[in-house]
C-alpha cells in the first residue's frame, strides 16, 4: 500500500492543470468519491493493524497534496483570467457585494473527527435513516421491554401491533449500521460511522429531537479493552490536545459488556466540570450472535459519541438550538 501512495503522489505531481478542463479532470480523477484518494481510503480494512497507522498518515498526506494543488490551479486559473482595469472604468463605483459561504460547525467537527480516525486506521460506512426494529434494537440486545422502545424516545414510521410483525422507525442511533457491517463484512472489520438519528424529546438548550453521532466498531480476533481505551485517549487527546483532562468510567450499555463512558474535564481548574463526550464498550456477545459471528473467535469494541455535543463544547456553544436554526449572524463566525 505504501508503494502505491508513493506512485500516486508521482502522478499528482506530475499532473498539469493549465486550463478549466484539465483542473476538472483533475478533481474527477483524484478527489472526487470515486476518485483515486477515497478509493485508496475505502481500501484501509486490507492493511495489517500494525501497519494503519502509518499508511493512514501517508493516505492524509496525499490527499492534501491534491487538496493543495487543485486549490492552486484553481486560484492560477482566476487570476490568469480576471478582468484588467481600463483607463474608462470608474473605480469609485461601490463594489457589489459578495457573500462567502462556509461549512456549518457541526460539517466541520465531523469532518476533523473523520479525519483523526482516518489516521487511527479506520474507514467509512453508512446506513439509511429509517430502520426496522430487528437492527435498530433487536440485533443490539434491547429486550422486548427495554424503555427506549417506548413511544416518548422512539419516532414510528410504521408501528405494526402485531406479533412478529417489523416496526419501522427513524434511527434513534447509528449502530444498526453496525449490524449491517458484521452481517455484510468478514472481519476484521475497523469502520466509523456518522450520520444523523432522531428521539422523541423535548427541546431544550441541552437536547433536540434530532442530533448527530458518530460510532465505531473495531471486530476482529483478539481485541481488547486496552485497545479500546488506548483509541479513545488517543482520540481526545488529537481533538482537545495533548494536555486533556479525562476520566473513563464504568457504564451500562444493551450492546457492550463490559461498558464504559468517557468525561472530559471543560473549564479552569477551580471552575469547571465533567462532561461526558462519548459511551464504549466490547461488543457483546448476543450481537456476535445475531449476526451470525461466533463470539468464542471474534472480540471487537464500539463507540460512539455526539457530534452536536463536541461541536458544542469545541466552540462554546451553550445552546443545541442555535445548531440548527441556521441565523446567519450565528453562521458567519464559521466563514475562513
Amino acid at each position: 500500500m505504501i508503494e502505491e501512495i508513493k506512485n500516486l503522489r508521482k502522478e499528482i505531481a506530475g499532473t498539469e492543470i493549465t486550463n478549466e478542463e484539465t483542473l476538472e479532470a483533475f478533481r474527477l480523477k483524484f478527489l472526487s468519491r470515486k476518485g483515486l484518494i477515497q478509493t485508496m481510503f475505502a481500501r484501509m480494512s486490507e492493511v495489517p493493524q500494525e501497519e494503519r497507522a502509518s499508511v493512514g498518515k501517508a493516505m492524509n498526506e496525499v490527499k492534501q497534496q491534491a487538496e493543495d494543488k487543485f486549490r492552486k490551479g484553481k486560484d492560477s486559473l482566476t487570476q490568469a483570467t480576471a478582468t484588467q482595469l481600463r483607463a474608462t472604468d470608474d473605480i469609485t463605483l461601490p463594489v457589489a457585494p459578495a457573500y462567502a459561504g462556509s461549512l456549518h460547525p457541526l460539517t466541520q467537527t465531523v469532518n476533523e473527527m473523520k479525519d483523526i480516525f482516518f489516521r487511527l486506521g479506520f474507514d467509512v460506512a453508512y446506513g439509511p435513516e429509517i430502520e426496522d426494529d430487528f437492527h435498530n434494537f433487536t440485533a443490539l440486545n434491547f429486550p422486548p421491554d427495554h424503555p427506549a422502545r417506548d413511544m416518548q424516545d422512539t419516532f414510528f414510521v410504521q408501528k405494526s401491533g402485531k406479533e412478529n410483525a417489523e416496526d419501522l422507525v427513524m434511527r434513534t442511533h447509528t449502530s444498526p449500521v453496525q449490524i449491517r457491517l458484521m452481517k455484510e463484512t468478514t472481519p476484521p472489520i475497523r469502520s466509523i460511522i456518522p450520520g444523523r438519528v432522531f428521539r422523541n424529546e423535548a427541546v431544550t438548550a441541552k437536547s433536540y429531537f434530532q442530533f448527530n453521532q458518530m460510532e465505531g466498531l473495531f471486530v476482529d480476533e483478539k481485541v481488547t479493552m486496552g485497545e479500546l481505551i488506548e483509541t479513545l485517549v488517543m482520540f481526545a487527546k488529537m481533538m482537545y490536545g495533548e494536555h486533556v483532562k479525562y476520566r473513563v468510567r464504568p457504564s451500562f450499555f444493551p450492546f457492550t459488556e463490559p461498558s464504559i463512558e468517557m468525561d472530559v474535564w471543560w473549564g479552569s481548574d477551580f471552575d469547571g466540570q465533567w462532561l461526558e463526550i462519548l459511551g464504549a464498550g466490547m461488543v457483546d456477545p448476543n450481537v456476535f450472535k445475531a449476526v451470525d459471528l461466533d463470539p468464542e473467535k471474534y472480540t471487537g469494541y464500539a463507540f460512539g459519541m455526539g457530534v452536536d455535543r463536541i461541536a458544542m463544547l469545541r466552540y462554546g456553544i451553550d445552546d443545541i438550538r442555535i445548531l440548527y436554526e441556521n441565523d446567519i449572524r450565528f453562521l458567519n463566525q464559521f466563514t475562513g
